[in-house]
């Protein structure tokens, strides 16, 4: 008979009322769960209180978030066997406690399930990638000051278990600032001038925040890292290079970062499309479906952060539709309008386009 499994959950809080009592429903399933605040100042850790939490509070100065999470796991007994970090804003799917029953198994030490981080009104998946905070007790610790990750120090093999079973759902606060980011993203830099992972998420901040040379130094540093091996993150790196001499007015540079991005990784979408809306503001319509064409043969999403909404959405048959009306093809205008209207029916520039469009083929 299969043992049964002590499974605690784990999170860092600060404000969070509003997402309390959905998060409290969310986790009910587990044995015991553990949130450290760090310095709520609404009603937060009364109602983590009410809802039978081991709740701690600590602020933690100066500010790092691998500090509260390892405060936070400290938090949970030894004797357990899984170990689920979830944020307030994040809701698991029901029965995700016997889901993890019937996979985990002695060998294994941390899941691989989906995450669902941006959601339409639907609450259909935009943006799903793998995620991998649920994890066995010990030898785990979180490294980073920002953009944290559990990293495995424990003795033996770190064992995954991948399951399309078990979904989280992210319900963020637009509200909340994110300006910690950046001085955090250059801390971490600083600590360790040799993670990849977090050059290249610095670069992308600087980019975030218009600081386009920066931006572009830091990637060109991303992509020179020995460790910097992963195409899919390689190939954002030299996307958002290219972004960046846009944002410049170097069109020659900016083409050649996005034709190095397609060649680093051409089985994604993502720099086939961005070379599209390159040639598309320089007016080079046969390169526009060129591109797009190609973009269109791919049709899987990667499960990984590196996504973009626009590859999957009416971007691409906008962007034909106006191609080949400026090039006389008004019957292929006419069919990519339509197509990109069927991804959102409430777009009035698609219908107006189309309107006119369709009085242009009469006349």
């Amino acid at each position: 008979m299969k043992k049964k499994l002590k499974v605690c959950v784990y999170a860092i809080s600060k404000n969070e009322e509003k997402h309390v009592n959905k998060w409290l429903e969310s986790v009910k399933e587990a044995d015991d769960i553990y949130v450290l605040d760090t310095g709520s100042t609404d009603k937060t850790v009364k109602l983590l209180e009410q809802g039978g939490c081991h709740v701690k509070v600590q602020e933690i100065k100066p500010w790092r978030f691998d500090t509260a999470r390892n405060i936070s796991l400290d938090m949970v007994p030894e004797n357990t066997d899984v170990c689920v970090c979830i944020d307030l804003d994040e809701v698991l799917s029901k029965g995700w406690r016997e889901k993890i029953e019937n996979i985990w198994n002695d060998d294994c030490t941390r899941l691989h399930y989906m995450y669902y981080w941006k959601l339409d009104e639907q609450e259909k998946p935009i943006t799903y990638f793998y995620l991998d905070k649920i994890h066995s007790r010990k030898g785990y610790t979180w490294k980073h000051p920002v953009h944290e990750v559990l990293t495995y120090e424990g003795k033996g093999i770190e064992t995954f278990i991948t399951t399309d079973k078990i979904i989280l759902k992210h319900y963020p606060d637009t509200k909340k600032s994110r300006s910690s980011y950046l001085p955090l993203l250059e801390l971490s830099v600083k600590e360790d001038p040799e993670d990849d992972r977090n050059m290249h998420y610095l670069g992308r901040e600087y980019m975030f925040y218009e600081k386009w040379n920066q931006a572009i130094d830091t990637l060109l540093r991303h992509l020179s890292l020995k460790s910097a091996t992963w195409k899919d993150e390689r190939c954002a790196s030299m996307r958002f290079i290219s972004r960046c001499y846009q944002a410049l007015n170097r069109p020659i540079e900016a083409e050649m970062w996005i034709t190095k991005a397609t060649e680093e990784a051409p089985y994604l979408r993502e720099p086939w499309v961005e070379k599209a809306l390159l040639s598309y503001h320089q007016n080079h319509y046969q390169e526009v479906i060129k591109n797009c064409e190609i973009a269109l043969t791919i049709n899987s999403k990667n499960r990984n952060y590196i996504q973009e909404n626009f590859c999957f959405d009416s971007t691409i048959d906008d962007l034909l539709s106006i191609s080949y009306y400026r090039l006389g093809n008004l019957d292929q205008a006419i069919l990519h309008t339509k197509q990109a209207i069927e991804y959102n029916k409430e777009d009035k520039r698609l219908r107006k386009n189309l309107e006119l469009l369709l009085k242009e083929k009469e006349n």
